[in-house]
């Protein structure tokens, strides 16, 4: 991706140590959208990618966490098993009002 084109992104993390877990989860609060505790959604520039990458490189200690971030799709459709995370038909979309993730719920069975 080109530095300027702006392009979605998972970005999750298992951090073991609770200090660094909390500057990583405060940072990344501030510039995505969490969908679970360590698992956020953003859309981001190349540059914006690259600064979100380094600033969490220097919040972990390598050696014993791990962070991934994943290029997504321009529409990414989920599914999502489970309670909602967002109310019925929200889709997240960017300030341009670009889908990020649209969900389609399957409530869990209950066993009888």
């Amino acid at each position: 991706m080109s530095r300027g084109n702006a392009g979605n992104y998972l970005l999750a993390y298992d951090i073991r140590d609770p200090k660094r877990l909390a500057r990583v989860h405060r940072y990344l609060c501030r510039h995505a959208v969490p969908v679970q505790y360590s698992v956020f959604v953003a859309r981001l520039t190349g540059n914006a990618l690259a600064r979100i990458a380094g600033d969490i490189g220097a919040r972990i200690d390598a050696r014993e966490d791990d962070v991934r971030i994943y290029s997504l799709p321009a529409a990414c459709e989920t599914e999502l098993l489970g309670p909602d995370p967002w109310p019925r038909g929200v889709t997240l979309a960017t300030r341009d009002a670009l889908p990020i993730a649209s969900a389609r719920h399957r409530p869990r069975r209950r066993r009888s």
